[in-house]
């Protein structure tokens, strides 16, 4: 199998020199990885400026490609030039990024996003993280994504991402595994003024632990993992009868 890797730490994360070890015991890896930090980005991608895009080498991976843009970027350089070898990309992961991607921050996150854009582009995407801006256990992460390959291949649709988050523990600490939904995310946090004019976003995350047990968010806070699929067509489609009634004219 062929999976190509993104992810939006860099391509100097340990988390995805982890991931990479791991897929390139069962399959063929190709590497995009942005050049610098990208978190926060969510799915965008560079329009009006040039992307700068350099093949390097990358222990484990059939070829590697560091980009100077955004982690979307990266999914879509990566699909391009896997393509332009002549072979198709099986899955795309995108991680491990370094810190959860749970509830209403998968909006926002630069590695879910980088696995929402594959799914655009016609390929399956697993987003792989561990809790902590400084994680040091990826093991059951990766266990977790090699687990998954078969069955996100036969039985998902393309449309689907996985979102797998995993605590930063040895395996044998992790409470175990839930397949969740998204749960809320809430943070108390505002702009403060660092120099005249110029503003930096501060704050911490609020204790999201009871807002139901089935959700990702509150089964994290428990020290399990979570798996939860995503999708990214916003349509309220329960609202659309309701409009349909206002019978609105031009």
């Amino acid at each position: 199998m062929n999976f190509l890797i993104v992810n939006d730490d860099g391509i100097d994360s340990p988390g995805l020199r982890a991931l990479t070890d791991a897929l390139a015991e069962i399959g063929d890896v190709y590497v995009a990885a942005p050049a610098q930090q990208q978190s926060g980005k969510s799915q965008s991608i560079t329009l009006m400026n040039t992307v700068r895009i350099d093949q390097v080498q990358y222990y484990g991976a059939v070829r590697a490609w560091k980009v100077y843009g955004t982690p979307a970027d990266c999914t879509r350089a990566g699909l391009q030039f896997v393509r332009d070898l002549g072979k198709s990309v099986d899955i795309t992961f995108s991680g491990i990024n370094l810190g959860y991607n749970l509830g209403a921050d998968t909006l926002y996150s630069g590695t879910v996003g980088a696995a929402a854009e594959a799914t655009l582009l016609g390929c399956h995407a697993v987003a792989v993280s561990v809790e902590g801006h400084h994680a040091t256990h990826f093991k059951a992460a990766c266990r977790l994504a090699v687990a998954v390959i078969p069955h996100v291949v036969g039985e998902l649709p393309v449309t689907t991402v996985l979102n797998i988050n995993t605590p930063d523990r040895e395996v044998r600490e992790i409470q175990g595994l839930i397949i969740s939904s998204a749960g809320d995310t809430f943070y108390d946090d505002r702009f403060e003024e660092v120099s005249p004019g110029e503003y930096r976003r501060t704050g911490e995350p609020r204790d999201c632990g009871g807002t139901g047990n089935d959700t990702d968010t509150a089964a994290s806070s428990r020290g399990y993992a979570t798996i939860t699929p995503l999708m990214f067509d916003y349509t309220d489609r329960e609202r659309l009868d309701t409009i349909e009634r206002w019978r609105l004219k031009l």
